[in-house]
């Protein structure tokens, strides 16, 4: 039972193991999915910016009218910038540059923000901030893009930035700054509110209630293969018949108790007991009488020892066992006679017995008490031949070998 309790333990260990492991995953899984939405979304953003720049590059320009909230750009140098169109109508041309500013203060209102910048920037407002210079300075090295979680007033927000080049429109504003086609002409800021809180109390809760569903499992599971275990082993050390332990047991007990009695210098002794003439009780009874008669005897020779370290097994056949640890010749011709006076008392009627008529048992006792080296087999055998004295001398008696006599029988 120790190395199933332990093997439990173990289970359980590698169980809080894998829901540790288990949790663990699925938060970083959750985390790592959570960055590819907000890196995806911004870049959705992004690429429809450039998008829209690049119609607007390919008609060289679109015009709107001039208002309040759409003035001439005072950094676009070009003579058909703005064009009257009549006395109440004057067109400005708005640039990609203008259009993607534009953009970003509608975006505001959703709180999604836009900012075209670079490291030589026309109009000071596009001058970069900290993060945005170093995603620049990337670019110039050669990275592609970048994107990070950051905190921005107080709340997380996406931070998205990919670097534009310059195409052959853009260098009628920019080559006499020394650009050239192709050429990073500078990058694209995105920035979008995202919520970037994982649902922590779900996930806990959920792995927590696996957790204990596992060790309920484990423990319901263990609780019977503990029960079927000591099934199995009672039936590997009990005999069936009458419920005492069979001669393997007996093997086992033998040996421990030998070498104890052989190490703290105290005698054991041993005693068989044989039922008379039960052949014929089982013919003239039949088998299931007989089986009966068995199990009687054995339940009260189990009655008859009282100390907790006695032990009584069943032989084989009709014959049983007992051993007394600590317990001399004469102490074990006591209990001995103890046994045969309470068997004889059952009064189990027996028509092949010859004096009363009631089952009657032949006992031998065997007592290892030279403190040499202690043997299973001459134990056993003493105590057989004991017993064959027994039988020899007309049965229901208690014989010692060690002395060469025995009780008288009852009259």
């Amino acid at each position: 039972m120790t190395g199933l309790r332990n093997n439990l333990i173990i289970l359980c260990l590698l169980w809080f193991a894998f829901i540790t492991g288990s949790f663990y995953w699925n938060y970083t899984s959750a985390k790592i999915e959570q960055d590819k939405i907000a890196f995806q979304t911004a870049k959705s953003f992004f690429d429809l910016i450039v998008i829209t720049r690049e119609w607007n590059a390919s008609h060289g320009g679109v015009y709107a009218p001039v208002t309040l909230e759409t003035l001439p750009n005072p950094y676009l140098e070009t003579p058909l910038r703005d064009i009257d169109a009549n006395e109440q109508l004057t067109l400005t041309q708005i640039n990609p540059a203008y259009m993607t500013r534009q953009i970003a203060e509608i975006a505001e209102e959703q709180n999604i923000s836009f900012h075209l910048t670079s490291l030589d920037p026309i109009r000071p407002e596009n001058s970069p901030g900290s993060k945005e210079k170093k995603a620049l300075e990337a670019f110039e090295k050669g990275a592609d893009e970048r994107g990070e979680f950051i905190e921005e007033n107080g709340k997380t927000v996406f931070f998205y930035m990919a670097p534009l080049r310059a195409e052959a429109e853009c260098l009628q504003c920019h080559a006499s700054q020394g650009y050239r086609e192709g050429d990073i002409r500078g990058g694209l800021r995105v920035t979008i509110p995202f919520d970037a809180s994982i649902p922590m109390t779900a996930l806990l809760l959920g792995h927590i209630g696996i957790g204990l569903l596992g060790f309920i499992g484990i423990f319901t599971g263990g609780r019977r293969l503990g029960k079927a275990y000591n099934t199995i082993r009672k039936q590997a050390t009990s005999d069936e018949l009458t419920g005492v332990p069979n001669r393997r047991s007996l093997s086992e007990r033998i040996a421990v108790e030998l070498k104890r009695s052989y190490r703290d210098h105290e005698p054991l002794s041993l005693i068989m007991i044989d039922i008379d003439y039960f052949k014929y009780f089982n013919d003239h009874y039949g088998h299931e009488q007989g089986d009966q008669c068995l199990t009687k005897v054995a339940r009260e020779i189990c009655h008859t020892i009282k100390r907790p370290g006695d032990f009584c097994a069943r032989y084989g056949g009709e014959e049983f066992v007992v051993l007394l640890p600590g317990t001399s010749s004469a102490g074990a011709k006591r209990i001995a006679e103890e046994i045969r006076i309470n068997i004889v008392k059952l009064e189990i009627p027996h028509i092949a017995a010859l004096d009363n008529g009631v089952v009657t048992v032949s006992l031998g006792v065997a007592t290892f008490e030279d403190y040499d080296a202690p043997s299973q087999d001459t134990l056993l055998y003493k105590a057989d031949t004991a017993l064959y004295q027994a039988k020899r001398q007309g049965r229901n008696r208690v014989a010692c070998l060690d002395e060469g006599h025995y009780t008288q029988r009852d009259k």
